[in-house]
């Protein structure tokens, strides 16, 4: 660096117009020579106290620190990534114990609509030779009876499944498809 600071200095004091003109150079009257003067004690000045070292030395400090910070935020990233794989993975647990409990409620509501009918069926054998009126009654209130039980059945699947992390739409979707299916199935 010395060098280069000593070719620079050569290369002003001989590329002079004073010199051209045949004055002295090294006179304070002549500014080439004061400005050169200055810039080669401010170059001096800032090896002596070795600002160059120092501005590296900062830098790569700052380096380091930007360094340290990438690694942390891919640090936090990388945890990030694991957090959200393992809520994935709970959210489908929760859905397919969701599934299974839609499904044993509609196994149950089944089960208690073939039970339901065959009380209906031995009840209008034993009641055949009463009135028209009254069989006809005692079926629309089975039948009612039956789409209550039902609904209470897949409305208390639906709340377990919404209690837990459903939100109140998807469990109103979800009621409203148990109570369809129910539905569907007596008639």
């Amino acid at each position: 660096m010395t060098r280069a600071i000593l070719t620079l200095t050569a290369a002003s004091v001989t590329a002079t117009p004073a010199l051209a003109a045949g004055d002295s150079f090294f006179v304070l009257s002549n500014t080439d020579f004061v400005v050169l003067v200055a810039f080669v004690l401010f170059i001096g000045v800032l090896a002596f106290f070795q600002v160059p070292e120092r501005l590296m030395g900062m830098l790569d400090t700052r380096a380091a620190g930007i360094k340290k910070d990438l690694d942390e935020a891919r640090e936090l990233r990388e945890e990030a990534q694991t957090l959200l794989a393992s809520y994935e993975r709970k959210q489908k647990e929760v859905q397919a114990q969701a599934d299974r409990i839609v499904a044993k409620a509609k196994a149950d509501a089944e089960a208690n609509a073939r039970a339901a009918k065959d009380d209906i069926d031995r009840s209008v054998e034993r009641r055949i030779q009463a009135a028209e009126d009254q069989i006809a009654s005692a079926e629309a209130a089975a039948i009612r009876d039956i789409r209550n039980r039902a609904i209470d059945v897949a409305v208390a699947a639906a709340r377990d499944v919404v209690s837990k992390e459903m939100t109140a739409q998807k469990a109103n979707a979800m009621i409203e498809d148990s109570i369809k299916t129910v539905e569907a199935k007596l008639h």
